[in-house]
């Protein structure tokens, strides 16, 4: 089997494909990528198969240059930018690419991230199975909750996206009627009622929150897979002090430089805690200013080798992060940036696992009380192992090659749609 992967540039979205993409090697299988390439080759394992697809051009922005104009945006602004600035010109930038890799690379499945609509459209083009490999559990709560408008404005680029291409109306890339694979657990995204399970009909492009029922057969919560991740450099181990409690502070790789005002909270905070909790900083040094001895400070840690030492986690509420504190058992202080992570910190504190906090306006003493009582509350901790318990019963990259295969085995000859093209669309700044 021959299982072609399309990414955006986003460290969260490929890490996971990495670790699907291991097991399924390790089953004889052949494997590749497709994406911008410069920023996803420090990404990925050596020797991976890449084939370029959506590199910026001349006179295009790149990554860096998206990264600074969206830093500072929140709330609705920051989720039309990233519709309107990242995802829908990435798709039509993406489409010969990723066009160009299944022909050479004669993929038997394609699996495409949900921001990396090219994937879909290409599948269909192509008659291929596909899967929609999910990475933020967001999209299964709603993310336009509170904000119809932005949702239906998104819903209709879409539509328009699909027309434009010329592939037929009336399906969502973001989700496959294939299989979708979610890289979470009920545990986490809620039990409260089927919505809180995934339940969203693959072809809602309405924009608002679709009937309560439950999750289809093709939706397979396979839990969070780890795989191999590039070296982060050395770490001071022997400064880990065993008579304290550990505590990771990280606000991800897209939100360090967010933190100008949230840093000096963090800090006031970790010395009210100084005898009883050891904070181990991830940030860069000019935002982190004086960082008194009792804390450890790196730009980068081995977050994932770090994990097992620590018995907490403060962080901005990255899916990847939240779901890698959880698969150790430890519970989180939670304070949300943008996008997904509002979203995410909400089902971490539903869940019990952890306590949500404010971002913007963050006070050191709200930071201690936060800290204290994931140290000390059982609860978030029995919370955590809950959640723990759920992601290892899930399989995570061995599950989701498990579904992939099955795919793969059922696959039969599907109608081609007309061949996607790769038009502008208009107005793509939203309502």
């Amino acid at each position: 089997m021959r299982v072609l992967f399309v990414v955006p540039p986003l460290v969260g979205h490929v890490n996971p494909t990495i670790a699907v993409a291991a097991e399924l090697t390790a089953r004889g299988h052949r494997v590749a990528w497709t994406g911008p390439a410069a920023a996803l080759s420090p990404l990925l394992p050596p020797g991976s198969v890449l084939y370029p697809a959506g590199d910026p051009g001349g006179g295009e922005e790149g990554t860096d240059a998206l990264h600074g104009r969206w830093r500072d945006l929140r709330g609705v602004a920051a989720l039309r930018f990233l519709w309107a600035e990242v995802l829908l010109p990435l798709a039509r930038a993406m489409l010969p690419g990723v066009h160009a890799a299944v022909e050479d690379f004669a993929p038997d499945v394609v699996v495409a991230d949900q921001q990396a609509l090219a994937g879909p459209l290409v599948a269909r083009r192509h008659g291929l199975p596909w899967a929609t490999s999910a990475t933020t559990s967001a999209e299964f709560a709603d993310p336009f909750d509170g904000v119809p408008k932005v949702g239906e404005w998104v819903a209709q680029r879409i539509a328009a996206l699909l027309a434009q291409c010329g592939a037929p109306s009336g399906w969502d890339p973001r989700f496959s009627p294939h299989l979708v694979l979610v890289f979470s657990t009920p545990a986490l995204i809620g039990g409260g009622g089927p919505a809180g399970h995934g339940a969203r009909p693959a072809a809602d492009l309405s924009g608002t929150a679709p009937a309560a029922l439950a999750p289809p057969p093709h939706y397979a919560f396979v839990g969070p897979a780890f795989g191999a991740r590039p070296s982060a450099g050395d770490f001071p181990w022997h400064r880990l002090d065993p008579g304290r409690a550990r505590v990771l502070v990280s606000l991800g790789t897209l939100n360090r430089e967010a933190g100008t005002r949230f840093y000096p909270a963090v800090l006031r905070a970790a010395d009210a805690l100084a005898d009883r909790a050891q904070l181990i900083l991830a940030a860069p040094r000019e935002f982190a200013g004086d960082v008194p001895p009792h804390l450890i400070h790196q730009e980068y840690v081995p977050q994932l080798a770090l994990l097992p030492h620590l018995d907490a986690v403060l962080c901005h509420g990255g899916h990847n992060t939240v779901c890698e504190a959880l698969a150790h058992g430890l519970p989180l202080v939670v304070a949300p940036v943008r996008d997904d992570q509002p979203i995410v910190a909400g089902q971490v504190a539903a869940s019990g696992a952890g306590v949500r906090v404010r971002f913007g306006r963050a006070r050191a003493d709200e930071l201690h009380r936060a800290l204290a009582a994931v140290l000390d509350d059982p609860a978030h901790r029995r919370a955590a192992r809950r959640i723990q318990a759920s992601f290892a019963a899930a399989g995570g990259a061995r599950t989701a090659a498990d579904r992939l295969e099955k795919l793969s085995a059922g696959a039969t000859g599907r109608a081609a749609p007309p061949v996607p093209g790769t038009a502008p669309t208009e107005n793509e700044k939203g309502p």
